[in-house]
């Protein structure tokens, strides 16, 4: 099993409990490293890997991402890889920030008609499929992550968020 240190940052009202984000970070970023570590045959060090987990706002988030991205808007979630790593590439001892914005995950989750716990699961395994140098900037890229993110999140009995759409 991959170790992880999972750091927790709560800069914004509304998000449940820190304990609460933690129990739920440990259990969906352990499975989806362990996915990629026994199906995906993803090396990891002996030592634990440091993601960090900053659960944030729409306004927080839109400030990040107008700087470091170039888009003056909230989006769901954003990731910063410590280092550069390509798909099974073998991650160093920090692995990089996922950051999350509540308003825009809640409105999300109610268009989809999923709970706010589900999608947040799935924009985690998101977030941390990026820090692995997974993206969707192509269609052969988005099938692939896509793929990953289905069969991670049926690993922990979640139902396919992408089913009838288009890989983005």
């Amino acid at each position: 099993m991959p170790k992880l240190d999972i750091q927790i940052a709560i800069e914004a009202e509304g998000w449940a409990q820190e304990a609460e984000l933690e129990s739920l970070a440990g259990k969906v970023l352990e499975a989806a490293a362990e996915y990629l570590r026994s199906e995906e045959k993803q090396p990891f060090p002996a030592m634990p890997i440091e993601v960090s987990l900053v659960f944030s706002n729409d306004e927080q988030v839109r400030a990040v991402n107008a700087e470091w991205r170039g888009q003056d808007k909230p989006t769901n979630v954003l990731s910063f890889p410590a280092f550069p790593l390509v798909p099974g590439g073998k991650p160093g001892p920090m692995l990089g920030d996922i950051i999350l914005a509540r308003e825009t995950v809640e409105r999300e989750a109610v268009d989809l008609e999923k709970s706010f716990a589900d999608h947040l699961t799935h924009l985690m395994v998101h977030g941390f499929l990026h820090l692995f140098g997974y993206d969707h900037m192509d269609r052969e890229e988005a099938e692939r992550m896509e793929s990953l993110e289905t069969r991670i999140l049926a690993s922990l009995g979640l139902s396919d968020p992408y089913a009838g759409q288009d890989p983005v």
